[in-house]
């Protein structure tokens, strides 16, 4: 699952505590990373990761760059290990549950929005993206209902509205909302 670049580009301004130096060079990463110069963002982040392993703003950027380029497992590495360093950042908590949701894993990315919301409480995103994830949950219940008891109109009336809502077909699984609205990005620390 591809998460967006803008959010990116906005948690990366978020994150710029170090230096200018290492800002310009964070700022740079990031702007191959926009551009979709993916493997040279990536190798570009490692060289910098390699001199300043604990960057949390490039070690994040890495976590996208792996994620957009279908390296799920090591995108999930990386967030993991910011959310070990660093708990109180919410947006590494969030793309983990933006991944875990893609692979059909509810329970997992529940948790993972619940501890970003603990973290920072205002983040308006992973609160979105909780609500997106109970619809789809839900959604999955009432399919199951409807398949015990193909008779039960209140189910069916409940899967078609929650379908609606979030814009899916039936028979086509949806997705989580990858981070729709970077202006709701957690305040830099």
């Amino acid at each position: 699952m591809a998460l967006p670049r803008f959010f990116a580009a906005v948690v990366a301004c978020a994150l710029l505590a170090g230096t200018p130096v290492l800002a310009d060079e964070i700022q740079e990463i990031d702007q191959q990373y926009r551009a979709g110069e993916l493997a040279a963002a990536l190798d570009r982040a490692d060289r910098f990761l390699a001199a300043h392993p604990q960057d949390a703003q490039a070690r994040f950027l890495k976590g996208l760059i792996l994620a957009d380029q279908g390296k799920v497992d090591d995108a999930v590495a990386v967030f993991s290990g910011l959310t070990e360093d660093y708990p109180e950042l919410p947006e590494p908590y969030n793309n983990l549950a933006v991944i875990y949701a893609s692979q059909d894993r509810y329970e997992a990315a529940r948790h993972a929005l619940d501890m970003a919301i603990r973290a920072y409480p205002g983040y308006a995103t992973a609160h979105e993206n909780l609500g997106d994830l109970y619809a789809k949950m839900a959604s999955i219940a009432y399919e199951k209902a409807q398949a015990l008891d193909s008779t039960n109109t209140t189910a069916q009336t409940k899967l078609t509205l929650i379908r609606n809502m979030l814009g899916e077909q039936p028979g086509k699984p949806a997705t989580a909302k990858p981070l729709p609205d970077a202006r709701q990005s957690a305040p830099a620390r």
